[in-house]
């Protein structure tokens, strides 16, 4: 049920977050290196789809175009001649973000709205997505499954292989199915909006609900924002995707972050999202 505003048990502050972003380098100086950054920026202006997240841009996006719309939105560095280093995510505009994001989800407990969630990420974030699944389904959230099982070709760094959706504590993920790399059957890390597309059109051919809200990262939010569905999530300084999104009005939410530390590190920035959203697991 909704909480009447009590505090999540170890719910930071403002102030305790910024400097907690900082100290696990989830803002300020993050892992991700600069020249990494950069790289993911030509590729996007060249509309590589690896880099587009199953987001069909309407704007001409070249490298100064995103340059510009990464420090405005993540915070990255302006200068163009800063090419080798740390990248930089504005912590401020995380928390800003995390605000966004957060009154997002009250909206979505106080309407009962049917949501799904989804990470190309599990072995990171597959814990904060299921906490909040777990609180918004017991706000009265529906919190959606559809395609369990079936099976999608996605392209990877071994050539195209077979994945299948699964659910794993209401938050969907792709795990490879076969062939001969260690590891095969484990939830697979993922930028492909193909397993969203595939979910969304399953739930479309049932009798149950389509989300209103879709949450996640990578292709799951960019996936879904192009098909017209209201998604957010986190995104990092060199996935501008998520981020022009948010700009072209497909992304409600870019919460900008490294996405890429450990699981448990996530933990204080859920017990914030949920404290401000007014959520009880």
């Amino acid at each position: 049920m909704r909480s009447s505003g009590a505090q999540c048990p170890g719910a930071p502050s403002r102030g305790a977050l910024r400097a907690y972003l900082r100290a696990a380098r989830l803002a300020g100086a993050v892992a991700t290196p600069r020249e990494r950054s950069l790289r993911s920026y030509r590729l996007f202006a060249a509309r590589d789809p690896r880099l587009l997240l199953g987001l069909d841009p309407e704007g001409d996006w070249g490298q100064r175009e995103l340059l510009r719309l990464m420090a405005d939105r993540c915070g990255v560095a302006r200068d163009p001649s800063y090419t080798v280093g740390p990248e930089t995510i504005d912590p401020d505009r995380t928390l800003a973000a995390l605000d966004a994001f957060a009154d997002r989800l009250a909206a979505a407990a106080e309407a009962r709205l049917p949501v799904l969630f989804g990470t190309g990420h599990p072995h990171r974030l597959l814990d904060f997505y299921a906490s909040l699944a777990a609180a918004l389904s017991a706000a009265g959230c529906a919190v959606l499954s559809p395609a369990q099982g079936r099976c999608v070709d996605i392209t990877t760094r071994f050539g195209l292989r077979i994945h299948r959706i699964d659910y794993v504590r209401g938050v969907a993920l792709v795990r490879e199915t076969g062939g001969p790399e260690p590891g095969a059957g484990a939830p697979a890390h993922s930028h492909s909006p193909l397993p969203v597309r595939m979910v969304l059109a399953a739930a479309a051919d049932s009798s149950g609900p389509l989300p209103a809200l879709v949450i996640g990262d990578h292709g799951w939010i960019c996936g879904a924002g192009q098909l017209g569905f209201a998604a957010m999530g986190p995104a990092d300084a060199d996935d501008p995707a998520p981020f022009v999104g948010e700009a072209e009005g497909r992304v409600a939410v870019a919460v900008p972050l490294d996405d890429g530390v450990r699981s448990a590190y996530y933990r204080p920035l859920t017990r914030y999202v949920l404290n401000r959203a007014c959520l009880s697991q």
